[in-house]
């Protein structure tokens, strides 16, 4: 089966197991032992046992298996996931589903159309006309913008915060590490609103497939996104149409697995020419528009902030970006409101997993003075995405993240509030049979997370 020749291995340094091997320790007493391990149809080589670090176990002759349950307990893949793809997760898959009789839909993340149009010198719009174009000559159907499920989760995770800030119980943090390494510390505060690709993926199978005469089973949902973790969200048995097992997202590939798609076709990226984003009206309906917030990472912390000043304290901010407060480096910042000397809100951004560490380590003591904290593995959030396109040469990686966060919040872009998407209301009137944060809305744009016994031996030798 096809590997996905976006990954590159390097030295990640990202705290918890830097570029660490796959482990299964199968029984508590088994043999340590060089072996070549299959991660579903993915070959990995066999490594030497090293005390310092991972090393893979074996019972028999045969090879071990992992699968993504594994996967979702092991303390590694949530910050190197690039080691671990599963074989649906790759251009190959893309293609041979286009060569079948399903509907292929495609749904881009602003951070990936930043990413392909600063590599390629395009604006926002060209950039996003011209991957239209690209996907609809390959056979792609339909490509959507998810700024629209972005929007609907702002809404969302904003009303949800309002209503549980009494408890003090709200964390948007990175999921498949909590279930894997916190348990029970973290769960309880992590919000439960659906990220921008899984409410696509309910949109696009259960909404727009309704629009379209289609079944879910008979659409083939491809999300492209800035992060390969997002490969693993996309696997989560969590976000199957309820009571099947059909996928609501089928594949997701990286900004940097696109461009490569582009490569292997031969073609001239900024030559092709522009066709218009498709909208989730319906068929025939595009979408000329594109739409930006602040913050690289969705805007959840700003738009949250802004929406609990209002609703719990009838403070309304001004606009323009949020007068963020750096703490102990560039990627832990928070900023608060104080009415009449006293501190009210207190909110946090806290990026990469040294500053979450920081933040984890808090919660366990019950010393957490945040009410809500944005967290992101990724140092500098989602525009810094282990999926994105790399740096050229001659260019630094500060360089580059410049560059893409001017082009994220470029000029030509929209500034507007959720609510004010034409898309929104129309869902909640016919899709969901609610308003924001209802019980109806729970039911569908809302998810759960779960305490996973760790069944990967994930050791540190010399942690």
């Amino acid at each position: 089966m096809e590997f996905s020749g976006a990954v590159r291995l390097g030295d990640l340094n990202d705290f918890i197991a830097p570029s660490q091997a796959c482990v299964v320790n199968l029984a508590p007493k088994s043999k340590l032992d060089a072996v070549e391990l299959q991660v579903d149809a993915v070959q990995l080589p066999p490594t030497k046992s090293d005390s310092k670090g991972f090393q893979q176990t074996q019972l028999s002759g045969d090879a071990v298996k992992v699968n993504l349950q594994d996967c979702l307990a092991c303390s590694g893949c949530v910050t190197s996931a690039e080691t671990v793809l599963l074989e649906h997760q790759s251009t190959g898959e893309l293609l041979s589903a286009l060569k079948s009789n399903k509907t292929v839909i495609v749904s881009v993340s602003p951070q990936s159309r930043s990413s392909l149009g600063v590599l390629h010198q395009l604006s926002p719009s060209e950039t996003a006309g011209k991957l239209v174009h690209f996907l609809k000559s390959l056979g792609v159907s339909v490509v959507l913008d998810t700024t629209s499920s972005r929007d609907i989760a702002l809404l969302e995770a904003a009303q949800e915060f309002t209503a549980r800030y009494a408890a003090k119980h709200t964390e948007h943090a990175a999921a498949a590490s909590a279930e894997k390494t916190h348990g029970s510390y973290i769960l309880p505060y992590i919000s439960t609103t659906k990220s921008p690709q899984a409410v696509m993926g309910t949109l696009v199978k259960r909404f727009l497939g309704q629009q379209m005469g289609l079944e879910p089973g008979a659409i083939y949902h491809c999300a492209v996104m800035p992060c390969y973790d997002k490969k693993l969200e996309g696997s989560r048995e969590d976000f199957c149409i309820p009571g099947t097992s059909v996928p609501e997202v089928d594949s997701v590939l990286t900004t940097s697995e696109v461009q490569q798609l582009v490569e292997q076709q031969g073609v001239s990226f900024a030559d092709l020419p522009c066709a218009p984003l498709d909208s989730l009206l319906g068929p025939g309906c595009t979408d000329s528009r594109l739409y930006k917030v602040h913050g690289g990472s969705g805007g959840y912390l700003e738009f949250i902030f802004r929406t609990a000043a209002q609703q719990l304290f009838n403070r309304q901010l001004p606009p323009g970006p949020l007068p963020m407060k750096t703490l102990r480096n560039a990627d832990f910042t928070e900023i608060s409101l104080d009415l009449e000397g006293r501190t009210v809100l207190r909110f946090a951004a806290a990026y990469g997993f040294r500053n979450i560490q920081t933040l984890v380590r808090k919660i366990k003591r019950k010393a957490c003075e945040y009410d809500y904290v944005e967290v992101m593995a990724c140092p500098s959030g989602c525009l810094n995405g282990g999926g994105q396109i790399k740096a050229h040469k001659g260019q630094t990686s500060q360089q580059l993240l410049d560059e893409l966060d001017q082009h994220y919040h470029a000029a030509e872009l929209v500034e507007r509030h959720p609510s004010e998407n034409a898309i929104v209301p129309l869902v909640y009137k016919q899709f969901v049979g609610g308003r924001v944060y209802d019980a109806a809305a729970r039911n569908r744009l809302h998810t759960g997370y779960h305490h996973r016994e760790k069944s990967v031996s994930a050791m540190i030798g010399d942690w």
